[in-house]
């Protein structure tokens, strides 16, 4: 599957990945190129779009082989030159950290010959953290900003955000080598149920605690405190477990106040891959 190529925000492209979790209706009218990464079940490998999330949680139950790998320096290329073509002259490249993948070098080759001005940002983080970044990239690149404006623009809203997320096991984190701070948990992950959050790039412990429904009592607490009275965007992510996600959205209105836009999404096939089954997590990007 070839990558996406958006023809809107005025001079300047936005091109990120598909570990952004963007609803397909966002990607579509914010006019983003999402090019997408790779994954790899028993020896089969797929566009990460073409692999349901279901399919990688069935796979990791049943103890499959499951890898993911990054786009190559030519699927960049070929976005680049899809957005040239359309009409821009330069373009913003937003990409998930690059402690946990290669995708970012991946685009910083190919942005070196590319036939417009490619700047490509590191987001640190990834999921709807990412995604609303891009989303306000594309805001400032539709109002014409230039594109260090628009670079800007996407740079504080991910430096804004925090993600926070828990997961049944940390196995599946450490067999993919993404498990950063979080390695001290393992000893005791047994007895607890590990709250998670995403700093500068890297899975770090938040709360230890003893219970699924207390991890996702703080976990609601974590985002509420960190989005205060602030106008907020948030998203709610899951793998598999899409009643909980909605409960909990449910619940984020009336605690608040700011609320702007709120979406639950499943995580991609990737992270997936990464987290495991039953995975879930609350972003909240600040304005």
């Amino acid at each position: 599957m070839a990558p996406r190529a958006g023809g809107r925000g005025g001079s300047v492209a936005i091109v990120t990945d598909s570990t952004a979790c963007l609803p397909a209706e966002l990607v579509a009218s914010a006019g983003v190129t999402v090019v997408p990464l790779h994954v790899i079940l028993d020896g089969d490998e797929s566009f990460e779009p073409d692999v349901a999330p279901g399919e990688v949680a069935d796979a990791l139950r049943r103890r499959a082989s499951v890898t993911t790998s990054s786009p190559t320096p030519r699927a960049f290329r070929t976005a680049y030159a899809a957005a040239e073509r359309a009409g821009a002259t330069a373009c913003l490249s937003i990409h998930l950290s690059s402690t946990w993948s290669g995708t970012f070098e991946a685009a910083r080759i190919a942005a070196r010959d590319a036939p417009l001005d490619v700047h490509v940002l590191d987001a640190r983080t990834l999921g709807m953290a990412m995604g609303y970044a891009v989303l306000s990239a594309a805001e400032a690149a539709a109002a014409g900003a230039a594109l260090g404006d628009v670079e800007a623009a996407a740079r504080k809203r991910v430096e804004r955000s925090g993600i926070w997320f828990m997961v049944p096991t940390l196995e599946h984190l450490r067999r993919g080598g993404r498990i950063g701070a979080a390695q001290a948990l393992l000893g005791s992950a047994l007895a607890i149920k590990p709250l998670l959050r995403v700093v500068d790039g890297q899975v770090e412990p938040f709360e230890k605690v003893r219970t699924r429904p207390r991890a996702l009592e703080r976990m609601v607490a974590a985002a509420v405190s960190h989005a205060g009275d602030d106008e907020v965007d948030v998203a709610v992510h899951h793998l598999g477990d899409e009643d909980t996600a909605h409960d909990l959205a449910g619940r984020l209105p009336a605690l608040m106040p700011g609320l702007r836009r709120l979406v639950v999404t499943e995580v991609g096939a990737v992270i997936g891959a990464h987290v495991g089954p039953g995975v879930l997590g609350i972003v909240v990007a600040p304005h």
